[in-house]
């Protein structure tokens, strides 16, 4: 009897170790490639450039701003009254604090900005994976970037980003 349930398992075997190699399935993606794929990511970088463009020409007026009321007190200094002078210290001190607060501000707007962008790009290339992995039968997508991924064998798993380059065009 011993024998015979043996033998029954053994037969069984490879079948159940070919329904579970056949039942995981996955496929793996660049992402900063397949992003660079979506049609609005070209108007994505170009209007994060116009952002950053308008921002970088304002702390440029500022900081000539700054520039040339130093160089007024400077030029004026030996000939201010003491309260004068204090005032316009405190004036010059104010302003430079003034544009410290501008530039943080704005580098954190821009980064806000950048982030709310990616976000609505990956929203958009994740739901192009989901349904490219559902209607493949995957079990599960790989990222590959950043050497997230040493090896994948390329006989297991399916490279998506050829279909999702032409799903997003």
């Amino acid at each position: 009897m011993k024998k015979i349930i043996f033998s029954f398992i053994m037969l069984l075997l490879p079948f159940v170790a070919k329904a579970q190699e056949s039942a995981l399935r996955y496929g793996y993606i660049s992402y900063k490639e397949a992003v660079k794929a979506l049609p609005d990511y070209e108007q994505a970088q170009q209007n994060m450039a116009a952002l950053k463009a308008k921002y970088d020409a304002e702390m440029q007026r500022v900081e000539d701003e700054f520039n040339k009321k130093y160089e007024d007190f400077l030029a004026g200094q030996r000939d201010f009254a003491p309260s004068i002078l204090r005032k316009r210290q405190a004036e010059l001190q104010e302003l430079m604090q003034k544009n410290v607060a501008f530039k943080a501000e704005a580098q954190r707007l821009l980064q806000q900005a950048e982030q709310d962008s990616n976000n609505q790009l990956y929203n958009k290339l994740n739901a192009t994976i989901e349904q490219l992995a559902a209607a493949r039968n995957l079990s599960f997508v790989l990222n590959t970037d950043n050497n997230a991924v040493p090896f994948i064998n390329k006989v297991q798993a399916e490279d998506l980003l050829p279909l999702v380059k032409d799903a997003l065009k």
